[in-house]
């Protein structure tokens, strides 16, 4: 796990050299090990090293091939490296290294743009070839590891691994994308390809980049494809997910350095912890709450676990004092602002683990592969009502997505089984309409959440409506909110997160498991329950899904917090995107009780922070 920077340009190759130095030490957190340097007449390279894999110097990047015609620079793990190394030295290639980066290097010789295809794993990467001046760049199949690029003001291509290392280049112009803000309020994180940072670009997961002499292109290498094998029985189906969850536990435990486990109390990272039976767990929770005693608190239930599976739990317990005081810090870190609460509990969990471990299992991705959501089932008067025959309750959903709102129209819209016309994912904040409404003119201007939405339906029209939800929420949902708040919150005190449930493997056979037998009624993931059962003890592979719950709702009532949060929106610079009037009877209504705006209160107090955060205390460049 590193940390990777890069730009092309006309400066000599001493020149390019100086300008990778603060952009290097800006991102030091992702790699504080090692760090490396290439330049030449038209390519720079940067590097940081957070030790993983084979300790030595022969692992240090940049690396190249054996006549130093290829220069690799590597974000992330290959979990079938050693696979793919025999194969490469079966054809005449020579490693000097025992680390799975030199995979890359060979393997971009061997196989050019099909090597992202053949890794199994969590990456970014770029590989210039320097005789033929290609640049070869990739990013896994989840997104799992972040890889953004843009265009510098004197015609160069700027890359890397965070975006906050492109303000120390010269030549970039850190300028707000406008279109950005209407998006985000919705669906609480910077959704699609585009970025907060005008004409910045997250290359999309699964897909690789070309560059040379100027221009680019980008190529999907690999997508998920739902396609149930109806055959299977549901006890294979389970002994088949069992079966494949410890193969994937075992491949990702590969370290030279220590391995922990994140616990909840939930059934995902409890299995993960099960499998991998690491010496040390690590929870964190909030403290005692009057109104839900245990509601944002699980660690007694990861404790008890621990205890029963002979590892050592490391427990925090964190206070509202720590989150606020935190929460620009970990604005800075995740690059874009992101809502989630539970990105804030992560943060603390990530900083416990690291003085113990340096790399950490989680489990991250079951509920989208598994169906676990609770939106992806039915509520039982849906389920009544999808006992007429579709043709009419398909119309009778188009009458309703063609009217105003009524009683009832989300309803008719959920039952009429194409959540085309009104999912967007597991987060919703503000109503596309209430957004726009929030917003001064110059911000209103974005694409609409379903607009958003809309490309990766197309790609999934034929299949049944709870693939085509899975298949949104793998494509906006994960890689915008839950692995880029995993990357970044765990980076930020140089720990390595590992994610099981993603890995190609796992995901080929969920795309197999027949919808059947993921849902059940209001039973959710039910086949990967009966998987977990039979390394879990009953209660933890049952126990209902609760997240990662943060009590914002009851912070906001409290004076103490409420006032921090005014200060942001009585701001001049809030009144440049937002009504301030609107923004603050929001916090009063809310801190009165009249109204629970707790999630909209936070996803503009987030954007505000982080706005504050890159473009007031960071300083322009003169």
């Amino acid at each position: 796990m590193c940390g990777i920077v890069g730009f092309t340009g006309g400066q000599p190759a001493e020149e390019k050299k100086r300008i990778l130095v603060p952009m290097m030490e800006r991102i030091v957190h992702r790699g504080p090990d090692m760090e490396g340097q290439y330049a030449d007449e038209v390519m720079a390279l940067g590097f940081r090293r957070l030790s993983i894999i084979d300790l030595s110097a022969a692992a240090a990047q940049p690396m190249f091939n054996e006549d130093g015609t290829v220069v690799v620079v590597f974000n992330g793990e290959v979990y079938n490296f050693m696979a793919l190394r025999e194969q490469l030295q079966a054809a005449g290639h020579v490693f000097c290294s025992g680390t799975d980066t030199e995979v890359i290097v060979h393997g971009y010789e061997e196989w050019g743009e099909g090597l992202a295809a053949k890794l199994r794993g969590m990456f970014s990467f770029v590989v210039w070839d320097i005789k033929t001046q290609i640049m070869l760049a990739a990013r896994d199949p989840f997104g799992i590891k972040p890889f953004y690029y843009g265009r510098l003001s004197d015609g160069g291509l700027i890359f890397g691994s965070e975006i906050k290392s492109f303000l120390d280049h010269p030549a970039f112009v850190k300028e707000l994308n406008p279109d950005a803000l209407r998006p985000y309020l919705t669906f609480q994180y910077a959704a699609g390809d585009a970025t907060f940072f005008k004409g910045v670009t997250c290359l999309p997961q699964g897909h690789y980049c070309v560059w040379q002499h100027g221009e680019m292109h980008t190529e999907c290498y690999y997508d998920v494809d739902f396609a149930p094998d109806e055959s299977l029985s549901f006890e294979e189906s389970s002994d088949l997910i069992d079966a494949a969850v410890h193969e994937s536990v075992a491949a990702h435990r590969i370290s030279d350095v220590p391995v922990g486990a994140f616990l909840s109390g939930g059934v995902d990272s409890s299995y993960i912890t099960a499998c991998l039976l690491p010496e040390n767990s690590f929870s964190v929770g909030f403290a005692q709450n009057e109104e839900a005693p245990d509601k944002f608190d699980e660690t007694s239930y990861a404790a008890s676990l621990s205890e029963k599976l002979g590892v050592k739990n490391y427990t925090k317990h964190i206070t509202a004092d720590e989150c606020f005081a935190a929460f620009p810090d970990i604005q800075y870190h995740m690059d874009q602002p992101q809502s989630n609460p539970s990105s804030v509990p992560l943060w603390f969990l990530a900083k416990l683990a690291k003085e113990q471990v340096t790399v950490v299992l989680s489990g991250e991705g079951a509920d989208e592969i598994f169906a676990g959501y609770e939106l992806y089932a039915d509520t039982p008067a849906m389920a009544r009502f999808k006992k007429l025959p579709r043709g009419v309750r398909r119309v009778l959903g188009s009458i309703a997505a063609a009217l105003p709102a009524f009683k009832g129209r989300n309803f008719l819209l959920k039952s009429a089984e194409r959540p085309e016309s009104w999912f967007i994912g597991q987060a919703n904040v503000f109503p596309e309409k209430e957004a726009e409404a929030l917003l001064q003119p110059a911000y209103r201007g974005g694409p609409a959440p379903l607009a958003l939405a809309a490309p990766y339906y197309r790609r999934v029209t034929a299949k049944p409506e709870v693939s085509k939800k899975q298949y949104l929420d793998l494509h906006l949902w994960l890689p915008g909110d839950i692995l880029l708040k995993a990357d970044k919150m765990c980076m930020a005190h140089s720990l390595e997160l590992r994610v099981p449930y993603l890995d190609r493997e796992v995901m080929d056979l969920a795309a197999r498991i027949p919808a059947r037998y993921n849902i059940q009624g209001v039973e959710n993931k039910v086949a990967f329950r009966r998987a977990a059962g039979k390394t879990l003890p009953d209660e933890w592979a049952s126990r209902p899904k609760k997240g990662f719950p943060v009590p914002i709702r009851q912070w906001l009532r409290q004076e103490k917090y409420a006032a921090m949060v005014r200060e942001y929106f009585a701001s001049d610079y809030a009144a440049e995107f937002f009504e301030r009037e609107k923004l603050l009877r929001l916090l009063d209504d809310h801190q009165k009780g009249v109204a629970s705006n707790a999630r909209k209160i936070w996803t503009v107090f987030t954007f505000l922070v982080w706005y504050k955060c890159f473009f007031i205390d960071e300083p322009a460049k003169t």
